[in-house]
């Protein structure tokens, strides 16, 4: 079943559409590609939620310096 849906979009946000469409093959597969990407990252979010409720609940909370340090080694900038 397929449907379709009206979406305003603003001067800057359908700038970006139509940079997206020249890239994924046009608006409704740019929008459609964006929806997929966006509930990939909310599963993931809602993965490490519960990981790390699973790791405070049976080790406690992460260390705050090891946080940081971890964040610095593999996260910083080079």
């Amino acid at each position: 079943m397929s449907e379709t849906a009206t979406v305003r979009f603003n001067a800057a946000e359908l700038a970006l559409l139509n940079e997206l469409a020249a890239e994924f093959g046009g608006r409704s597969t740019a929008i459609k590609q964006g929806l997929r990407l966006l509930a990939q990252e909310r599963r993931r979010q809602l993965a490490l939620r519960s990981f790390m409720a699973e790791w405070a609940e049976h080790s406690g909370p992460p260390d705050p310096d090891g946080v940081a340090a971890m964040r610095e080694r593999y996260f910083a900038d080079s």
